[in-house]
């Protein structure tokens, strides 16, 4: 994969800036800067409110501090079982694998390990999270995550993915990157060949994808690899101001990614992260956008709307409560368009 840009110091080279970005601060705490040459090639660069350069332009307000934010406001570091494996929830895992990615976004809710310059996960940690699960027969499923998974190179991702296999067969793996929209280049018939291999249980390749320029044709053919592999694809979306914060673009999104077969699963509303509040959007605005889109959209394109709750409290939907009371055995339910509808109490 090319990296355009490497550091601020790049970005200020090679493109006019805004004041926001050019008053931006790089050092050791703030999140790194790199921008793939794919990704670059669809912003609007003339445009210093292209909803596509707003993930990725670092600028001075994240340099802002509130005090609702921390840097592990989902306290992974407490439900850490090793410096890699976080069991969080009962039955999952999320495994880190690096915390290297191609591009860094400016919204990364993982802003403690992001970006760090640890590197790979050790073949000794692979095979201690993989111990783990073993001894653990309730853990169904693990995320392979980071950073992103996809910078690994080929021989670790087998390596990695065969001893989870060897450990627990019928380990559900979601691959979580955002590869296929950053680098597409990367997804070779031969990284799609590994998980070939290791087919006893299911692959769920986990994408993120934050407005619909992203799915260009290189990403759309990126993801037709993993689908043609037999790996269902489901996108995870961030609520993010000036990027997807509005109804026609939410619409687009989930359609766009429905049709090219990948299912839109969740809207998260973003984290109580540091450095992140200039693009978080307000609760209520993001309840606004989930009723419209129930509107809109039809029931497959249409994604769970979620906020993951600050000290471990785990994920609960942000939507309307539709059923506004339960009287003399009947429940009164608000429809999506705000009228009432009774439905009876069965004993």
């Amino acid at each position: 994969m090319k990296i355009e840009i490497q550091s601020f110091k790049d970005l200020k080279n090679k493109y006019n800036l805004s004041e926001n970005e050019k008053a931006f601060k790089e050092s050791d705490k703030t999140l790194p800067i790199s921008i793939t040459s794919h990704f670059l090639s669809l912003i609007n660069l003339e445009d210093e409110n292209d909803p596509l350069r707003i993930q990725v332009f670092p600028s001075v307000l994240e340099e802002e501090e509130n005090e609702l934010e921390n840097i592990d406001p989902l306290e992974e570091i407490n439900n850490s079982k090793s410096s890699r494996l976080i069991h969080r929830y009962e039955s999952r895992v999320a495994l880190l694998t690096t915390d290297i990615c191609p591009m860094y976004c400016r919204h990364c809710f993982r802003r403690r390990f992001t970006g760090k310059m640890m590197g790979a996960i050790s073949n000794e940690e692979i095979c201690e999270a993989a111990d783990y699960i073993q001894k653990h027969p309730k853990i169904t499923e693990i995320l392979l995550t980071g950073g992103d998974v996809l910078t690994l190179s080929d021989s670790k991702i087998d390596f990695l993915v065969k001893t989870l296999r060897e450990k627990n067969p019928k380990l559900i793996i979601r691959i979580c990157t955002r590869m296929v929209v950053t680098a597409p280049s990367r997804i070779t018939n031969s990284l799609i060949d590994i998980f070939k291999k290791y087919n006893s249980a299911p692959f769920y390749l986990l994408t993120q994808v934050n407005h619909p320029r992203e799915l260009a044709p290189e990403a759309i053919e990126a993801v037709n690899k993993f689908l043609n592999a037999g790996i269902f694809a489901l996108n995870q979306t961030v609520m993010l101001k000036g990027v997807n914060d509005n109804y026609d673009t939410m619409e687009e999104l989930c359609n766009k990614l429905l049709f090219n077969r990948i299912k839109p699963y969740y809207v998260f509303q973003g984290d109580l992260v540091s450095g992140t509040a200039h693009l978080r959007v307000n609760v209520n605005k993001t309840i606004e956008i989930e009723r419209e889109m129930r509107k809109r959209l039809s029931g497959l394109a249409m994604p769970n709307f979620m906020l993951d709750l600050p000290k471990g409290g785990g994920k609960v939907p942000l939507s309307d409560c539709y059923l506004k009371s339960f009287e003399n055995n009947t429940y009164t339910f608000k429809t999506i368009d705000g009228q009432e509808r009774e439905y009876p109490h069965i004993t």
